[in-house]
């Protein structure tokens, strides 16, 4: 069906044609698809140019005959965006659906025209196995249709759990619908689904095969959902898919491209999805707006950063990074672009973690935090996090001295505490350490003290904390970071127990930074907790690096072998000495069981830990 949005003598901006054949681009300022054929002197061979076209002029009328006979839809007008950037709780249906109605007409009050919600908002995301669950699904499609009902003339576009009823095939689908005036206007099927890193999306969703646009007053929309928008092979040098579902839109007459989404933050992924996006829009010559789910649910973060570009990538509108945010956008080309700037890199990942120790404490049912706090530079960072995340009166930091404790370690605690304004406590575990050695006496007589005795003293603590975390209802926050974790320099049932690992995807070098990033204005973590040698203080004279390399070495060979997956063979080629890089691979592989037993880690690097990393226990595998 022919739609024409033109009138007589309407004049029109000739775009730019790259230096491949773009059909029709000379109508509707974007392409439908690319053309195999490169051209010369930017003429499409495929499009027959109006005869009364001026040479070299920059705009022209379009002859009525040859409006009658173009053979694809065009418009002129623009469209403004709604973009719902919020943040969901997995499984409360009615309290994301009520912040999601309240949003929506936020967005109308602000003149949208056309509203996007992330991708699963409805029912949260990742929901992982309660989609096994009927009643969860059926949950979900009730809450949809309830929510249908309070939405208006402006269209809703929002991510649900669809039923399938294909078979053979998954029972469910990732979802996308359109809710108006009271109904279901219109539903659409993730295309491309990711199953890799943290997602695990073919376990659940069966794809859908064929997509669509949605039209809209005159206007055809390629409404996507997340992972469908990823697969650009101008943009990625290898592809995941064989599908493209933004050019299977794009040859169906799309002018617009909408994606709702859930993309999980890892460091510098805003810059990457932003530039992937950018390359979408200028490649594709459409107007493109991304929502992006916000908050964290276990150990993923959701950064926001919601964004409409126009057709030539530049970014009309940018949602705030780690908050909610309700933006709209006018898609329209002549709306001008704004500059975008990045916060630091400290600053983005020490926000990341703020707000995962805020959602995942409050959203499990609890309100504040207990810290063990050493003195030393973790559990400084972890304590400032929590008074950051929760509020200085909902976090309780508590130091547990025994023989090899330092005055300076308890003075720095003290110190922070104090600066921070959170609670403190001292509660000394020698009299019990004492009592414990005399226990044990009699079996560990003519032994040497080692790793047993520093051992008991990391489980003493543990204990203590569990203990008021019982009586007062408060969750223990570990403080080990990456480094440590990677090499089991940990205390399973000791320093690991806990309730959130909140810097177990933090190598030790970047916590150094992130402590002088907080202290650039004032101090609040001590001077000395950062430039003193690290220490567990579990025997004489201890420190870290009796037991590792420099934190310099270990965190570089780290993001080698854990994070860009490299052999030890190319470890050893980029310069490190081969006794070092042998030495911790074969802890990293040792101490696979207690990472399997730790506390769930907020993830902010492209590889963590965690079910981001599903490693065996039982294998002999060390290349």
């Amino acid at each position: 069906m022919k739609r024409v949005a033109l009138v007589k003598n309407k004049k029109w901006q000739i775009p730019q044609l790259p230096s491949f054949c773009r059909p029709f681009s000379y109508v509707t300022g974007r392409p439908p698809a690319r053309c195999a054929r490169p051209v010369d002197g930017g003429v499409c061979p495929h499009l027959e140019i109006p005869p009364d076209r001026p040479a070299g002029a920059a705009s022209f009328h379009w002859p009525a005959k040859f409006i009658a006979n173009l053979p694809v839809t065009v418009t002129l007008g623009a469209v403004k965006i709604g973009l719902l950037q919020l943040n969901s709780t997995i499984g409360d249906f009615a309290a994301n659906r009520q912040k999601l109605v309240a949003s929506y007409e936020k967005a109308c009050a602000f003149g949208a025209e056309f509203v996007l919600a992330p991708e699963l908002f409805l029912c949260g995301y990742p929901p992982r196995d309660l989609l096994l669950r009927a009643d969860f699904a059926d949950t979900n499609l009730a809450a949809l249709a309830e929510t249908a009902k309070n939405i208006g003339s402006v269209p809703l576009c929002v991510g649900y759990v669809d039923e399938n009823s294909e078979r053979p095939g998954r029972a469910l689908r990732n979802s996308a619908a359109v809710l108006q005036n009271g109904k279901i206007a219109w539903r659409t099927h993730k295309c491309l689904l990711p199953t890799y890193d943290v997602f695990d999306e073919d376990r659940y969703f069966e794809p859908a095969k064929t997509t669509a646009p949605f039209e809209f007053n005159g206007r055809k929309l390629g409404i996507t959902i997340c992972e469908d928008i990823w697969n650009d092979e101008d943009f990625w040098p290898e592809r995941l898919y064989r599908r493209d579902p933004i050019k299977e839109l794009i040859g169906q007459g799309a002018e617009i491209i909408l994606n709702i989404s859930a993309s999980p933050w890892h460091d510098g992924k805003e810059k990457t999805r932003l530039a992937m996006l950018q390359r979408v829009a200028r490649d594709e010559r459409v107007p493109l707006a991304q929502v992006n789910l916000v908050g964290a649910n276990d150990e993923l973060i959701f950064d926001g950063h919601s964004v409409a570009l126009n057709r030539h990538g530049e970014p009309l509108a940018l949602g705030r990074g780690f908050a909610e945010d309700v933006l709209v956008a006018d898609l329209d080309a002549g709306s001008p672009p704004i500059k975008i700037e990045w916060p630091a890199r400290e600053e983005k990942v020490f926000s990341a973690l703020s707000l995962g120790v805020r959602d995942y404490v409050r959203k499990c049912g609890f309100k504040s935090a207990l810290v063990g706090l050493s003195g030393g530079i973790d559990s400084a960072l972890v304590a400032v996090l929590a008074a950051d995340a929760l509020g200085a009166d909902q976090v309780l930091g508590v130091s547990m001295p025994a023989r090899y404790s330092s005055e300076g370690s308890l003075s720095d605690a003290e110190v922070l505490a104090k600066n921070l304004g959170i609670r403190y406590e001292v509660l000394p575990i020698e009299p019990v350490f004492q009592s414990v050695e005399k226990q044990l006496a009699k079996v560990f007589a003519g032994t040497k003290p080692n790793e047993a005795e520093e051992n008991v003293q990391s489980r003493l603590r543990g204990v203590t904390l569990m203990a008021l975390s019982n009586k007062f209802g408060a969750l223990v926050l570990t403080t080990g970071n990456k480094s440590e974790m990677a090499v089991g320099y940990c205390t399973l049932y000791g320093d690991m127990c806990g309730a959130l690992a909140v810097i177990a995807d933090v190598f030790k070098t970047d916590v150094y930074k992130i402590a002088r990033w907080i202290n650039r204005e004032k101090i609040i973590i001590p001077e000395a907790s950062i430039t003193k040698p690290p220490s567990a203080e579990l025997r004489p004279d201890q420190k870290d690096q009796d037991s590792l390399p420099e934190y310099e070495t270990l965190d570089a060979i780290l993001q080698a072998y854990v994070v860009e997956n490299s052999s030890r063979e190319e470890i050893i080629k980029r310069g490190f000495n081969a006794n070092v890089v042998n030495d911790v691979i074969n802890k990293i592989n040792f101490s696979e069981y207690k990472r399997r037993q730790a506390a769930p880690g907020l993830k902010v690097s492209p590889r963590a830990f965690g079910m981001g990393r599903r490693i065996p226990i039982a294998q002999r595998f060390r290349l």
